[in-house]
């Protein structure tokens, strides 16, 4: 494997060190192009606002309970990664309630707190973040305005001309959210092109969640419209599920790797445990297979950890769609994965490991060399251990199962080798 020669020694100093660099060449213009038109949506829309102190006293209001908000949930913490929060509830009714660049400003304190007060992110993406929320809420504003007169909407009119201001409204806040999920899932699944975009869009969990907000958003713009301070009794409200989304977040983070979505080496084990205490107890067979990605530090010094994590997230995924449902996968260690196989005997697991072996050396992850996209092929080493006579707990089929690895990588690597009792079989 040969090293690409590298672009950012052409770059100044100041900016050759920028995590965005090590985005694929598409994505960074995706993330520079959203970036740049929510910078010029932002002074066209200064350049047209009609200077009203109203409006900036209910901009305050608003502000001050995001603001609110990052306090009380603070100690919560913010997971990497995709995340789920409630700003938006303080967000809509400016974008629905006062001229457009209200909308359009009012995710830019409430990111820049975050970053201060609970966690430092990568910079360029809190600022695509702030594009993104900025420019789906600059849109809803411009539509939400457009539309009042045409479908006769008014809060002050009849039950109807009330009940149709709630329906768009109601309309707005979920073009909001529809425009600010494509941008940042189109984002997410440039930079991991083997996220399932079912899990990061549409989830049962995730949708309930979109829908929830969705509901006390509408709510929250109907007090503001009436009687700002009104809002104040939905921030309780407001700070409890904010917490709770984050609970669920941490805790689904706390089971698993962040990288591969898969079990992490703790969770692995304790889960483990249990089904090699069952297996024991009730005789039925079980197996052990680590699986080591072959000079996975090549990919990392060649094409960047980006291209190692994308590796990383193709194993993940094709592991997920050709293991059965029973089995447990986890992420043991940096290129090292850790796969259990319940009702598996020796002969069956030596045969599950070639097939995973054959199947994922045929992988092609793209990858990013120079100005270049470059097909990689990776290959695997497995070591396999089945529950035997002579290894009746987990720490001595991991020991096996270890042992057996190491004698695929002696033996050339790409090669499966199991450790039973009639001695070590290898395959390749």
């Amino acid at each position: 494997m040969q090293a690409a020669s590298n672009p950012a020694h052409q770059r100044p100093a100041i900016v050759a060190t920028w995590a965005i660099w090590e985005l694929p060449r598409w994505l960074r213009r995706f993330v520079a192009a959203t970036i740049l038109v929510y910078a010029a949506a932002l002074v066209v829309a200064a350049v047209r606002l009609p200077p009203h102190l109203h409006d900036l006293e209910v901009f305050g209001v608003l502000l001050a309970f995001g603001v609110a908000t990052v306090e009380l949930t603070r100690r919560t913490g913010e997971p990497a990664g995709l995340i789920k929060d409630l700003h938006g509830v303080w967000q809509l009714p400016a974008a629905l309630l006062l001229p457009p660049l209200y909308g359009l400003i009012a995710p830019v304190p409430i990111l820049v707190l975050s970053q201060l007060r609970i966690r430092h992110a990568l910079v360029y993406r809190r600022a695509f973040t702030a594009a993104a929320i900025g420019l789906s809420l600059g849109a809803t504003s411009l539509v939400f305005h457009a539309a009042l007169h045409p479908v006769g909407a008014s809060l002050s009119g009849s039950p109807s001309g009330q009940l149709r201001w709630v329906l768009l409204a109601t309309g707005c806040a979920a073009l909001r959210t529809l425009i600010n999920k494509g941008l940042v899932v189109t984002a997410v699944k440039g930079s991991e092109p083997t996220a399932s975009l079912r899990q990061l869009a549409w989830d049962r969990e995730v949708v309930y969640n979109d829908v929830a907000e969705l509901c006390l958003s509408v709510v929250i713009v109907f007090a503001v419209a009436h009687i700002s301070l009104m809002i104040a009794f939905a921030l309780p409200f407001v700070t409890l599920l904010q917490r709770s989304f984050r609970h669920t977040q941490l805790a689904g983070e706390a089971r698993v790797d962040g990288k591969t979505g898969l079990l992490n080496a703790a969770t692995w084990q304790r889960e483990a445990h249990t089904e090699v205490s069952r297996a024991v107890r009730t005789r039925t067979p079980l197996a052990v297979a680590m699986v080591d990605i072959d000079h996975f530090k090549a990919v990392n010094d060649t094409y960047g950890h980006l291209a190692g994590d994308a590796v990383l997230a193709g194993i993940s995924a094709a592991l997920h769609g050709l293991l059965r449902d029973y089995d447990v996968v986890g992420r043991f260690g940096g290129e090292e994965f850790a796969i259990l196989l319940p009702h598996t005997n020796a002969a069956e697991a030596r045969d599950i490991a070639e097939r995973l072996r054959v199947r994922l050396a045929k992988i092609i992850t793209p990858v990013t060399s120079g100005a270049e996209s470059v097909p990689l092929r990776i290959t695997v080493s497995i070591g396999v251990a089945a529950l035997e006579e002579a290894r009746r707990d987990l720490d001595e089929l991991l020991a096996a199962a270890d042992s057996a690895l190491y004698q695929a990588k002696q033996s050339g690597r790409n090669m499966t080798c199991l450790i039973g009792e009639t001695g070590v079989s290898t395959s390749g």
